[in-house]
């Protein structure tokens, strides 16, 4: 019965932590998704986390990538219902916040043949190493799409 009562305990003390753990200080946003009004809402939650106290960390890979390009295509500008905002609109937004960052993959800029001036103002290209260590700091979440 003792055994029982401390297993319970154990239980009980390891699910408070998990409940009591603090909001992050950095949500990761990984974007490849392609499609204009998944991008635009990833960008959505991205901006609203950040309106809650989480810094922005954005790392936009393959298609999503294009939503970083200075001369970026319509797919990336074209407004969405129902804020009637574009993906980079918003994207813009965030790079501009103290503390974001807003990065393309490592391989994105090399697969289009291009250099970083072609990316908008506010956006480098990720280093692996440190993109990695965002993606496994302790107090950092991590949203894909």
């Amino acid at each position: 019965m003792k055994n029982l009562v401390l297993a319970a305990c154990a239980a009980m003390t390891l699910t408070g932590q998990a409940v009591a753990q603090e909001a992050p200080d950095t949500l990761v946003t990984i974007l490849t998704a392609p499609e204009p009004q998944t991008q635009l809402m990833a960008m959505v939650l991205a901006m609203q986390a950040a309106e809650q106290g989480a810094t922005p960390h954005v790392l936009l890979c393959g298609p999503a990538g294009d939503i970083a390009l200075a001369d970026a295509p319509e797919s990336a500008t074209a407004p969405q219902p129902p804020l009637d905002l574009s993906p980079k609109a918003l994207l813009t937004r965030i790079a501009a916040l103290p503390g974001a960052r807003v990065e393309v993959c490592a391989i994105y800029l090399p697969g289009m043949a291009a250099g970083p001036e072609v990316l908008m103002e506010g956006v480098t290209v990720a280093q692996p190493p440190a993109m990695a260590a965002a993606m496994i700091a302790p107090n950092a979440r991590i949203a894909s799409y």
